[in-house]
């Protein structure tokens, strides 16, 4: 066997570097942990309230978000031209009936009694030449509901 010596100094100046700093390499066991809390233990309680706090804050945006869209689909029920239609529609017909009304008790001619039926109530009327006695008796709760109205002092000052 035949040495051989290396007369390169590039060569020496490499391997007496390599020798020195090669103490300085440290190595460490390898060791096993699970990452997840629920298993390792570290930090469970931690990890489950952060986990109760995203459920939570989950639940309460789709909650939200249902309630967004029920309102969005109830302004857009609201807002079809056979809904505007009809809300025009009694609008008129309310104003008409109360035109009515009124021309009976304060017209030329007033009424001295008189009813009609508007929905599921019963509206009366009664003048005794002072005053007007208003009744409303609904016919679902059977709640009535009496106005008094003074004539002679009934109006708008001038």
């Amino acid at each position: 066997m035949k040495k051989v010596i290396y007369k390169n100094p590039l060569i020496k100046i490499i391997s007496s570097y390599i020798l020195l700093f090669t103490p300085l390499i440290f190595g460490d066991e390898i060791k096993f942990g699970f990452k997840s809390p629920s298993f390792s233990g570290v930090g469970t309680s931690a990890h489950y309230l952060t986990i109760e706090n995203q459920e939570f804050t989950r639940r309460e945006a789709l909650a939200a978000e249902i309630k967004a869209l029920k309102e969005a689909a109830k302004r857009e029920e609201e807002n079809t031209t056979l809904a505007r239609f009809i809300r025009n529609f009694e609008s008129r017909i309310f104003a008409q009936l109360s035109r009515q009304l009124v021309e009976q008790l304060f017209g030329e001619n007033p009424a001295t009694s008189g009813s009609f039926t508007l929905f599921d109530n019963i509206i009366t009327w009664t003048s005794d030449g002072t005053y007007i006695t208003l009744t409303i008796y609904n016919t679902l709760d059977e709640s009535t509901t009496e106005i008094t109205i003074p004539i002679g002092d009934f109006g708008f000052g001038g």
